[in-house]
């Protein structure tokens, strides 16, 4: 592992990754295999998580493929220097950004979406001129398989490595110093992760979790404000980190809602979701335990049942936040509702709450949409709909406070991966002597104060 890691130190010195044709050729080298290699990577999703052709591609390799579009498209552009103004004081010179790669990164990626949070990092990475160690999740053996058998086929491990593995292997990596980490996960890894990086003081991106709140008024269209709530819930079983984790509903219209989102349901996934082949399932029996022990037999209003590896979509009402399915990220297929009275409520109770890594809010008012977005932080969401924000490389996508640091996609991942210097190009053809000793007041003192203020 450090044999690998100093390789990849020396490559990056040699210069090689820094000119921007090279970066597009391994972008490009990058998209052919990925479509070379389309079938297997559905396979391995299927066989990890249960995902469907469909919900894989959608969600995971057709997302990489359009950040890589995107970025050969634009990182010329992302890579240029930039001309700034220079203040009157530094006449005559030139002022200007210049980004550069931080150098040697770690890439540590979860399970739920194995390919999609591998590559999608890796892809502004190698965008922005850096070499990359990868350490995909062992929870997701064959979508690992399929990742290493890929990056192996485009690039010497000098420039882009795998490392397979489970624990042992990610405090080993943690042990090596690092120009920049990546990692996305849980926070309580993500803690560790952070620890570990700061021995080395380390820049390093937490993309974390949380619960994330999905915000009903009585002024949302409730059919489609359902629908979309299904989808963005039941969307990889739950496994999502940014999937609405429970739904906050305004009092007097929770039963119709309720309604609809059983409707929904049973429209998207049928009467018996257990029935359904495009129906994923649980990661593991860690994490099927953990999910059935949040169930609550007496506030069960649909679905509840647990047959391994899967669980069915389920809805409780009557929830409390004393709950144990309000105390943890859910991460899994039960969507708890609890209501309020006024939205200004709403606004207080999140403030005192966890920051989430996503808010949904479904409303037709426009005030309480500009108090929710204005007052409320969380990393991102929708409103009127969930998840989509995320599937975009035209924005940033990140956390805050306790659901992560720092954000990627598009240019932001490139900025992310990036180091931007500030540069100014003094000329040599005056000097003026205004800044030197000794300090001569009566002829300069004037002219300080016309070039600093």
């Amino acid at each position: 592992m450090k044999y690998i890691i100093e390789k990849q130190r020396k490559y990056f010195r040699s210069g090689v990754t820094l000119p921007i044709e090279f970066r597009i050729e391994m972008l490009k080298r990058l998209y052919r295999s990925i479509q070379r290699h389309e079938e297997d990577i559905a396979e391995a999703l299927t066989a990890d998580l249960g995902k469907s052709n469909f919900e894989g591609f959608m969600c995971e390799t057709g997302l990489v493929l359009s950040e890589i579009s995107y970025m050969t498209k634009h990182v010329r552009r992302f890579a240029r220097e930039k001309t700034v103004h220079t203040s009157l004081s530094q006449f005559a010179s030139r002022s200007y950004t210049k980004p550069s790669p931080y150098g040697n990164t770690l890439i540590m990626s979860p399970w739920n979406y194995p390919f999609l949070l591998t590559m999608a990092p890796l892809v502004d990475a190698i965008a922005a001129g850096n070499t990359a160690v990868v350490k995909p999740s062992a929870y997701s053996p064959h979508t690992s398989e399929v990742i290493k058998r890929i990056i192996e086929e485009c690039f010497e491990p000098e420039y882009v490595a795998v490392v397979s593995g489970g624990r042992k292997e990610n405090s080993a990596l943690l042990e090596q110093k690092f120009d920049f980490i990546f990692f996305t996960g849980s926070q309580e890894v993500g803690k560790e992760v952070l620890r570990r990086a700061a021995e080395h003081l380390t820049p390093t991106v937490l993309e974390l979790g949380g619960k994330s709140p999905c915000i009903v008024d009585n002024t949302a269209k409730l059919k489609l404000a359902a629908k979309r709530i299904v989808f963005g819930k039941l969307l990889n079983c739950g496994q999502t980190c940014v999937a609405p984790d429970y739904i906050l509903c305004q009092r007097d219209v929770k039963d119709e809602l309720m309604r609809e989102l059983i409707t929904q349901m049973k429209a998207q996934y049928g009467k018996d979701a257990f029935e359904n082949p495009d129906y994923g399932r649980i990661i593991n029996d860690k994490h099927f335990d953990r999910i059935s022990a949040l169930i609550d037999p007496n506030k069960v209003v649909y679905g509840g049942r647990a047959r391994r590896p899967q669980i069915e979509p389920t809805i409780m009402d009557n929830v409390t936040w004393d709950d144990a399915v309000m105390q943890e990220e859910i991460f899994g297929p039960i969507l708890p509702i609890l209501t309020f009275g006024r939205i200004e409520d709403v606004a207080e109770l999140l403030s005192n709450k966890p920051k989430p890594l996503a808010l949904y809010l479904f409303s037709e008012n426009k005030r309480n949409i500009r108090m929710i977005t204005s007052r409320c932080l969380y990393g991102g969401g929708c409103i009127n709909d969930t998840i989509i924000h995320l599937a975009t490389s035209e924005m940033s996508f990140g956390g805050v406070g306790e659901s992560g640091m720092g954000g990627y996609h598009g240019r932001d991942g490139f900025e992310t991966f990036s180091h931007t210097k500030s540069i100014v190009d003094k000329k040599t053809w005056i000097d003026l002597p205004i800044r030197y000793q000794p300090y001569k007041k009566k002829s300069y003192g004037g002219l300080i104060h016309i070039f600093l203020k």
